[in-house]
């Protein structure tokens, strides 16, 4: 079987390491890549892969590659020269590039960041099934509604889904190594079956165990669940990232918490400039933290008793309202308050993602955290003042380029233009000739 994996970021070189290091030789992995020169360059380093952790390196080879969407990266003489019936000729004006792929993809993990998923999705349709397997692994919530929505309209025809809560930590060292920066889990679990088969059979009491058998016995002879069998199998053995399977309303309550997490200090760490662990000893941070983790527990009480997520086609998993009594401690201000500043004290040295994101000058995140948050107010009536103001913030420090004429920077000094810098008090008194009383 074939395992492709699109996103060869920190976290996809992590998955992919820890897959090609469970799954069987006979069975591939398959790095999608960006760039021809992202592919050209993973072949000279002789397709492998290395985790970095607590200074220890791990290297794993026997890997395959592609370049995604490789004819529009090429010239139309280059294109010329592709044979579109052979998914694995070389062409002779393209040294170690693969004419672009036609077969099926059995199981695609997914770990691109939010706002890139849907476009390559749609780029890989005509080699997606419905007996394939879609991992997506992104931070924030409401991609998985958008692909059904726009692209895997006819629930008959759409491949398996499995959303995945990933807390590890990860930085990339260079192209194909990344620095396990944190030690976390992966949370997973299969979105309910359009055709009716019930793939949690094994949670329906407290004893019983969740079982490959209820995916697609052994001797069943249909490759309708073939894959999703296989994929669920592998996950569960990826032991080195303290993976497990649980039932979709567990996953989905851990995805709610990871997103308030992110609502919180992704969006603040980039706005000051600062790393996660420099926010909470301001009150001022507390206090926002609050405000949007008490937004957050109303929009998901009301969510639950209303028992309807915004374009949420959870026909399978929806009943009907629920008891509140029965709402998920979790999910309550407390519980939520709590989260945010553990996780920000355990990840006290890192970087946010989205404060990476604002540095490079890329598209951020913040639609599919806070604008999922606020997706869901605006179909509750529950008013989130605090989760959108950080929403518009953080466009505005994408949009607003940095004009370093402000900042004392010299045209020909080393500070590349697109760097962010946050914007303090202290620069900007500086910049208008004001003196601080401190010196």
């Amino acid at each position: 079987m074939h395992f492709h994996v699109l996103g060869v970021g920190p976290i996809g070189v992590l998955i992919s390491h820890h897959l090609r290091m469970a799954l069987n030789p006979k069975h591939s992995v398959v790095l999608i890549h960006k760039e021809i020169a992202q592919k050209k360059r993973a072949q000279k380093l002789g397709n492998v892969l290395t985790v970095e952790r607590g200074g220890a390196e791990h290297t794993v080879s026997g890997f395959q590659s592609e370049v995604f969407n490789l004819r529009r990266q090429l010239s139309q003489d280059q294109q010329r020269h592709l044979e579109p019936h052979d998914a694995e000729a070389e062409s002779s004006s393209i040294p170690d590039a693969s004419a672009p792929s036609t077969e099926e993809i059995e199981s695609l993990f997914v770990t691109l960041k939010a706002p890139a998923v849907e476009a390559a999705i749609r780029q890989l349709q005509p080699r997606l099934r419905r007996d394939s397997t879609i991992v997506l692994m992104h931070n924030g919530m409401g991609m998985y509604e958008r692909l059904v929505r726009d692209i895997f309209r006819n629930p008959e025809h759409r491949p398996h889904f499995i959303l995945a809560s990933n807390d590890h930590g990860a930085i990339l060292k260079t192209y194909l190594h990344a620095i396990h920066t944190g030690m976390g889990s992966i949370t997973f679990g299969i979105v309910p079956d359009p055709l009716g088969r019930d793939f949690e059979v094994g949670f329906s009491s407290p004893d019983a165990k969740p079982s490959l058998e209820d995916i697609m016995p052994p001797d069943e002879e249909s490759e309708r669940y073939s894959s999703l069998r296989n994929t669920v199998a592998v996950l569960s053995s990826m032991d080195g990232l303290n993976t497990s399977w649980k039932p979709i309303s567990h996953v989905l309550t851990a995805m709610k918490r990871k997103l308030v997490v992110n609502a919180v200090i992704n969006p603040l760490t980039a706005l000051m400039g600062c790393r996660n662990g420099d926010i909470f000893p301001t009150q001022a941070a507390l206090r926002i933290s609050s405000r949007i983790c008490s937004e957050a527990a109303k929009v998901f009480e009301a969510d639950y008793h209303q028992g309807q997520s915004p374009d949420a086609p959870w026909e399978a998993l929806r009943v009907g309202p629920n008891d509140m009594n029965d709402f998920p401690a979790a999910l309550r201000r407390e519980a939520l308050e709590q989260e945010v500043q553990r996780v920000a004290y355990n990840t006290a040295g890192n970087i946010s993602s989205m404060l990476g994101d604002v540095q490079k000058g890329k598209a951020t995140e913040i639609d599919f955290m806070n604008g999922y948050l606020l997706q869901m107010g605006s179909t509750y009536k529950v008013q989130m003042p605090a989760t959108a103001m950080l929403l518009n913030l953080i466009k505005m420090r994408t949009d607003i380029p940095i004009n370093t004429s402000l900042l004392g920077i010299s045209p020909g000094s080393d500070q590349k233009h697109e760097r962010y810098v946050p914007v303090t008090q202290q620069v900007l008194d500086k910049a208008l000739g004001r003196k601080h009383p401190w010196g």
